[in-house]
């Protein structure tokens, strides 16, 4: 049986898609080499972020440095010695706390006057003056003391000691004069609490 007659239309040509220039696929190849190498730095900036964030916890205060000069004038006022406190110490030191007993104390009633301070390498620093040698500011730091030699600090002669606070050892410098005693101690290091025992002169007011 004759098959029938088939379509031999001409088909219309495919059109076939040129090519992408050269420059043109470089530029994409480029493109995509550049993001591939800012991904690792991305990713290390903002680990760097986190972690300085983490650090920086928000229980973390900022040191406040206190005003000294009220308490510090009482003390004076109401202490039957020329009362000695560390004046013009180096940029840095900032007072956070101060205490004295001279509030409550009568005519010729001893009299404690103790000033921390954080160091600049924010570490702390603890100054204490008393005539009443039992007084606990003094023997909290002398009494558990260690002594290991002495150090001239200007034209003074101070015993230094360590004390263990805290599982730390900590030095101690404290002289005696005049049934004055001064003491420096802390956290601080050895350079910087010399620092406060050499600033250390009369209260002028």
């Amino acid at each position: 049986m004759p098959s029938g007659p088939t379509d031999q239309r001409p088909q219309p040509p495919v059109e076939e898609q040129p090519a992408p220039p050269v420059s043109d696929r470089r530029s994409k190849q480029t493109f995509a080499n550049m993001l591939r190498s800012l991904v690792p730095l991305v990713l290390i900036i903002l680990g760097v972020v986190w972690w300085t964030s983490f650090r920086q916890s928000p229980d973390v205060q900022p040191v406040k440095p206190i005003e000294t000069a009220t308490t510090v004038q009482l003390a004076a006022n109401r202490a039957g010695y020329p009362l000695l406190v560390p004046t013009d110490l180096p940029r840095g030191y900032r007072p956070t706390s101060i205490r004295t007993d001279a509030g409550n104390a009568g005519e010729g009633d001893p009299v404690t006057l103790e000033i921390g301070y954080v160091t600049p390498s924010d570490q702390f620093a603890e100054f204490v003056v008393s005539d009443d040698p039992r007084a606990d500011p003094v023997t909290s730091l002398l009494n558990d003391a260690t002594a290991a030699g002495s150090v001239q600090i200007g034209a003074d002669t101070w015993t230094r000691a360590t004390r263990l606070h805290e599982r730390d050892e900590e030095t101690v410098l404290s002289r005696t004069v005049d049934g004055v005693t001064v003491v420096v101690s802390g956290s601080a290091s050895e350079a910087e609490l010399e620092a406060v025992a050499g600033s250390v002169q009369p209260y002028s007011g």
